[in-house]
């Protein structure tokens, strides 16, 4: 997920809005279930087959269903399948829908799975999370336009029945199901309102926990409680009120004053309360790195990317300016596994810094290039608050350690995506999180041509490797290819990993039962209530 990560928020307007962000019902035990939480960002659009950010992935996750659910032990559990029948090559899925209805009381069929997977595949979508499709047999070539839609392995046999064909077996694709982009959607809707399809509340249908009631852009939303969802008696909030809002220190002064129940805290505010029994740790498979664009001169070689990598001194920046993470050990965070174990303790710690080294390199790679001196750089970076601290730091770095001038360009996290998307930049400050609990979710971007792989870095042996595994039923046998991928791109510094982010969150004692998860969407709220507010 990747996931993954926004807008802005004046105090003032943050403040009026949120006195008004009460109402709901009330539980037997007399408790409000009204949920108030706050955002970091706007959403840029809620069209599950091509949304690519962990803000939309986790109001998806709220407001849709699919196939599967994770549930609040991070397994794939049934949801709108309420069975499924697997092949014993493993290669054919065959899934029977309970009876399910969208938001506007019309039944969910696995017709609205098919269309759904097939428009995100379609080349004119222009989908980025296309390829999370590819284990399906014929995907791959309908969107590269090598194949037809026909030939997709997709197929609601009835309105109840929908059959899946894979390439080979693969170890999670019961998970894969869970995520945004394996969604359905209704035609009738996606038609009806064209290129503006999930960009309001009113222009789409819900079949999960809630729907979106409204939504202020750059402001706020709110959830209601979905009266058509097909498991509606476990769903105890009747509401949830979201603010967006950019500043931590704003976060904590609505959470002080009891305007938000669950916020997010970093920096200076971590240590402020580190001993409050309200500040709760959530582990996450997200890794931030630096993102070369390998078409721009200087990062076209190696050497001088690996300079970047070396010169970066990780410990410092979550222990002195984020507090909210673990320094990186490679692509992979720390916490997936791969065949059954941690991949980590089996891959180890990929990192180098050294000072010394890095300026050696700098200076080769400078010569190589036929290079008197490093130009200035442009950092495209986050506008979020602990994100600027980061990229400050890593600004002041490098000037210390290489001598070299960074000049940070901070945009809003929609247009940071589109320059990313368009190969405009230089050095990226970017992140990612796991979409699903395997290397692969973060292994997969670097291949030639994956459209997460902003900087175009290319190797055929990591290709190889990755095509190998991505079909690999010999467990034992990929996860050591994943390994010996992952170093390739480590040694050509594809990119440069700085660290595993850990979510830092405060939440209000009466609040119980959210369900967070360290990859795919970040929350579920399905089992959340409110008790002894």
């Amino acid at each position: 997920m990747g996931k993954k990560f926004t807008m802005t928020l004046a105090l003032l307007l943050v403040a009026s809005m949120v006195l008004t962000a009460c109402g709901g019902g009330q539980s037997a035990g007399g408790d409000k279930q009204v949920l108030n939480i706050t955002e970091t960002g706007e959403p840029p659009g809620l069209d599950s087959a091509v949304t690519t950010d962990q803000i939309s992935f986790d109001i998806l996750n709220n407001v849709t269903e699919g196939l599967y659910r994770v549930d609040k032990n991070n397994q794939p559990q049934p949801a709108i399948a309420k069975d499924v029948e697997i092949s014993k090559d493993k290669k054919t899925y065959t899934f029977k829908l309970r009876d399910a209805k969208w938001s506007d009381g019309k039944p969910v069929k696995a017709q609205d799975f098919e269309y759904a997977w097939k428009r995100a595949l379609d080349p004119k979508s222009k989908s980025q999370y296309a390829y999370i499709l590819y284990p399906i047999k014929g995907a791959e070539e309908y969107n590269t336009d090598k194949g037809d839609k026909k030939d997709v392995g997709v197929k609601a046999l009835d309105d109840k029945t929908l059959e899946v064909k894979l390439n080979d077996p693969i170890p999670y694709f019961l998970t894969l199901t869970t995520f945004a982009t394996y969604r359905p959607q209704r035609e009738d809707i996606v038609e009806k309102h064209g290129k503006e399809y999930a960009q309001d509340p009113d222009k789409m249908v819900y079949n999960g926990p809630f729907v979106m009631s409204e939504w202020k852009h750059k402001k706020s939303f709110q959830l209601k409680k979905n009266d058509k969802y097909w498991d509606k008696d476990a769903v105890k909030l009747d509401e949830i009120n979201a603010n967006i809002v950019k500043e931590t220190s704003t976060e904590v002064n609505l959470y002080n004053t009891k305007k938000a129940d669950v916020i997010n805290v970093n920096g200076e505010f971590v240590d402020k309360y580190k001993d409050s029994k309200e500040l709760v740790k959530v582990p996450e498979a997200s890794n931030f790195y630096f993102q070369f664009n390998t078409k721009e001169k200087v990062f076209s070689n190696e050497k001088i990317r690996k300079a970047f990598s070396l010169a970066i001194e990780r410990k410092t920046i979550t222990e002195k300016v984020t507090k909210d993470g673990v320094p990186a050990q490679g692509i992979v965070p720390i916490t997936l596994d791969v065949n059954g174990k941690n991949y980590r303790e089996q891959a180890g710690n990929m990192i180098e810094e050294d000072e010394e080294k890095a300026k050696k390199l700098l200076e080769e790679g400078l010569e190589e290039l036929d290079m008197d001196k490093m130009p200035s750089i442009e950092l495209l970076g986050y506008d979020r608050e602990n994100a600027k601290k980061t990229q400050e730091y890593m600004k002041e770095r490098l000037k210390n350690v290489l001598g070299v001038n960074v000049e940070i360009k901070i945009v809003p996290f929609k247009q940071k995506l589109d320059l990313e998307n368009a190969g405009d930049f230089q050095l990226s400050f970017a992140g990612w999180g796991a979409d699903y609990n395997d290397p692969m979710t973060f292994l997969e971007l670097w291949v030639t041509g994956n459209p997460y792989n902003r900087g175009d870095w290319s190797n055929k042996e990591y290709d190889k490797l990755i095509k190998k595994s991505q079909t690999n039923a010999d467990y034992e046998e990929r996860a050591k290819d994943l390994i010996k991928a992952e170093k390739i791109a480590m040694d050509e510094a594809a990119l440069a990993p700085l660290y595993d982010r850990q979510r830092l969150k405060l939440q209000k004692p009466y609040v119980k039962g959210i369900a967070r998860h360290p990859f795919g969407a970040d929350n579920t709220y399905k089992w959340a209530y409110i008790e002894g507010k």
